[in-house]
């Protein structure tokens, strides 16, 4: 079935059975809010008792790349989406003989491959930031003469919170950062000096109907997301432009669900795109709270083909993650931490904490957004004793 055979079938309806890939917190909140909707929700996973297999109806388990599990798997549901994108595309063409894959398999062969990724949308004049191909010494050589250092030399395939790149300061570095990635297809990319880190959380239907939150203000730690603001003064500037440019990369991509934008805001007030990911994301974790239709129901509405919602904040909202770490003390002291008002909790169902792993968030309103952020970390901190 192709994307407009698609597009002309009637909207999938409480009652059905939505199928997701991949396992983790995201396919966990999906389901969640899924079933409030009225719908079914099946999991694939690649390992049981997974943090969405806690909440959906059936858990099939199998490898990834198990092109007749998946069959079966996408026989039992209306519609796929995903949590995550390592995906091969030989599974995505097995799911899309059944029905319809929401985002399509088009959108996932490039968002999964960061040199697509950056051709593509460069290609469209969509604003990226400046990069080289990678796959001999001689283009990494080019790279070098061409952008110059800092840089950054990543992996085109796999990675994420910073796994699979290398920073290069210095242009008798770079050799010795490709050999450190295993001399795989890579990208470099200038590293950008910019002001401001910040994401548009955006969604559009299978009519092109489109629905974003953002700019979300966003801090990182060691590479993984820290805290999430909205609205937050230093970028509210940026609104118009940062949600034009995310519409722009859903519609080039056609995409029907949910995409992040992740941006850099230069010093000099130019808005860059730094990667995309095609499912709701960390950062929009604030909007379950803060808006009247939360990044999750937002991609249920969006896969299914209902009318889409309206998720730009209503109130001020902070988001921090819950790394492994906060366990490092022993049980962190939860009740300590919701006797901050506006506080709110979730966690993932992990089992096992370790340092870096997400293993849920905090939110926190409040009316005026500097309070918000204090509160999250407050409550945060107040986890560990401190």
């Amino acid at each position: 079935m192709d994307r407009a055979q698609f597009r002309r079938t009637a909207p999938i309806l409480p009652g059905a059975t939505l199928g997701v890939l991949g396992s983790g917190q995201l396919g966990r909140m999906f389901a969640l809010a899924a079933r409030e909707m009225g719908y079914r929700v099946h999991t694939y996973s690649n390992e049981a008792d997974s943090p969405t297999g806690h909440v959906a109806d059936q858990e099939f388990v199998g490898e990834y790349n198990d092109v007749n599990r998946i069959r079966e798997f996408a026989r039992t549901v209306a519609v796929v989406t995903f949590e995550f994108e390592n995906i091969s595309a030989e599974a995505v063409q097995a799911i899309e003989e059944s029905g319809p894959v929401r985002p399509g398999g088009h959108v996932l062969h490039v968002s999964q491959h960061r040199l697509r990724e950056k051709s593509t949308l460069a290609r469209a004049g969509l604003p990226v930031t400046p990069f080289r191909a990678v796959v001999s010494s001689a283009d990494l050589q080019a790279a070098v003469e061409q952008l110059g250092v800092p840089a950054i030399l990543k992996t085109a395939e796999g990675g994420y919170d910073g796994k699979g790149q290398v920073g290069i300061d210095a242009v008798d570095r770079a050799e010795a950062a490709w050999e450190q990635l295993g001399r795989r297809e890579c990208i470099y990319e200038q590293k950008i000096d910019f002001e401001h880190e910040v994401s548009v959380i955006a969604a559009r239907g299978p009519e092109g109907e489109f629905s974003a939150c953002g700019p979300i203000y966003n801090e990182h730690r060691r590479h993984i997301l820290d805290l999430s603001v909205f609205p937050a003064p230093e970028v509210q500037c940026y609104r118009q432009e940062a949600l034009e440019i995310a519409r722009g990369v859903l519609e080039h991509l056609d995409v029907v669900g949910v995409m992040c934008v992740e941006m850099f805001v230069t010093r000099s007030g130019q808005l860059l795109i730094n990667e995309v990911a095609p499912r709701p994301h960390n950062s929009g974790h604030l909007t379950i709270e803060a808006s009247l239709c939360g990044q999750f129901e937002q991609q249920v509405r969006a896969i299914c083909g209902l009318p889409l919602g309206e998720m730009q904040p209503v109130f001020p909202a902070a988001m921090a993650n819950l790394l492994g770490e906060v366990w490092d003390q022993g049980p962190p002291r939860w009740a300590e931490a919701l006797k901050i008002p506006g506080v709110r909790l979730h966690l993932y169902g992990k089992q096992q904490p370790r340092p870096g792993r997400k293993m849920g968030h905090l939110t926190a309103l409040h009316p005026q957004v500097e309070k918000a952020v204090e509160h999250v970390r407050l409550a945060r901190e107040r986890l560990s004793g401190r």
